[in-house]
């Protein structure tokens, strides 16, 4: 391995103490630290935006790296590689003379080279009697050993950005499915609402969409665009309830004047034993699962949620549920009170019900009997997040202090 030791480089190039800083690292590197070289390879490629590397950069690195013998770049070996510029573009596919010099510095300015120039500029190697080379003069690829985790950490935070950046984008063209056909239901089937000002307000959010958006821009117009999609939710279960209720009312006064309390103990009893199965099922059919809100509205409300996210920032329903569980653990919550509410109220409903406990834990006694109530009320159809969530809105927005209920 070098000795770490400074060289300033050779004509008009200006030496800094960002360089010298540079090749002093060199000599920090860890005694018998390996890496392979072109998996440090691809870690820059994937992380090249964040380096400031270009694709013609790339090129020069890989063309650099193929002259060094071995795969592996080890902390006990002379990591210089020495070709000429004739040497390298033909490497480097044929790239002309000014820009190979251009990409270099980039590299150089990137800190993953380091220059080791000769007293005339030459790159060359001298070796010893046995062969072997004493010293050498070229480019010092050692900075790519030495950052060898760093690098791996930035591309994988690349690919993860990536990732959230597509799902991000594919929730954004669901919601925008979703509001531009549940308005067009609303009007085609004539149900009563502002469905104008709805629609405009859509068409803003679809007029703020740039050609090119960044993940902030995305997460903006796609929080925007759920808190609209429930509101028109809001307003069809709305009105979907005042239906049921007309139904229900005019059901029940037939159901007065046919009913007979000892009518149906004097029926034969295999047609009993039918009509009695037949009500189960219409019971079972009217048990249905709690409705899961947008997130956007449920991070609204529970704001404190975000600090025990993984990352301090929530995303999506996996990211929510991981700090649900890190909430149910400070709270005292045991594995089968949260097991209970996650299978009565579904994993979602669950992390949100933990999520609206931590807004209010500093006015319930005990979280964990607190969840199991409410479980239990949900599973009898006597809870509903819907009030909760509003209710928590309200008070965050500073209309007072309120307590969780039941609906």
């Amino acid at each position: 391995m070098q000795n770490g030791s400074v060289t300033t480089p050779f004509g008009r190039r200006p030496m800094t103490l960002a360089l010298m800083r540079r090749q002093v690292a060199t000599s920090a590197i860890e005694p018998n630290k390996t890496a392979d070289k072109w998996k440090v390879f691809r870690d820059i490629s994937e992380a090249r935006e964040k380096l400031g590397l270009q694709d013609r950069s790339l090129a020069v690195l890989d063309a650099l790296l193929s002259f060094y013998p071995d795969n592996e770049l080890r902390q006990d070996a002379k990591l210089i590689v020495f070709p000429s510029n004739t040497q390298l573009t033909l490497r480097a596919h044929g790239i002309a003379g000014a820009t190979l010099r251009r990409h270099l510095a980039f590299l150089v300015e990137a800190g993953l080279i380091v220059r080791k120039d000769s007293a005339n500029g030459k790159r060359y190697a001298r070796k010893g009697r046995t062969g072997e080379i004493e010293n050498a003069f070229g480019f010092d690829i050692s900075p790519l050993l030495l950052r060898a985790e760093e690098l791996a950490i930035m591309a994988q935070q690349v690919v993860a950005d990536r990732i959230t950046f597509r799902r991000a984008k594919e929730s954004l063209t669901i919601c925008r499915r979703d509001v531009r056909k549940l308005i067009a239901a609303a009007i085609t089937e004539c149900v009563e609402g502002d469905w104008p000002r709805i629609e405009e307000t859509y068409s803003a959010l679809l007029a703020r969409i740039p050609r090119s958006p960044t993940m902030s821009e995305v997460t903006s117009i796609l929080s925007d665009m759920e808190l609209l999609r429930g509101e028109i939710i809001n307003l069809l279960e709305k009105q979907q309830k005042i239906g049921n209720y007309s139904t229900n009312d005019a059901h029940g006064e037939r159901h007065i004047k046919n009913s007979n309390p000892e009518s149906f103990n004097e029926l034969e009893p295999g047609f009993r034993t039918k009509l009695e199965a037949r009500s189960r099922k219409t019971d079972e059919r009217q048990k249905e699962p709690m409705r899961i809100f947008p997130l956007a509205l449920v991070l609204k409300a529970c704001p404190e949620i975000s600090s025990y996210a993984p990352a301090g920032v929530i995303s999506n329903w996996r990211d929510l549920m991981s700090a649900a569980i890190v909430v149910r653990s400070m709270l005292g919550v045991t594995p089968s009170a949260y097991q209970q509410a996650c299978e009565t109220m579904g994993p979602e409903n669950a992390a949100v019900t933990m999520a609206c406990i931590l807004e209010r834990s500093g006015h319930i006694n005990s979280a964990g009997a607190y969840l199991r109530d409410l479980a239990g009320k949900a599973k009898r159809g006597e809870f509903s997040l819907g009030p909760v969530l509003m209710a928590l809105l309200r008070t965050n927005a500073g209309y007072g202090d309120i307590l969780l209920e039941v609906s």
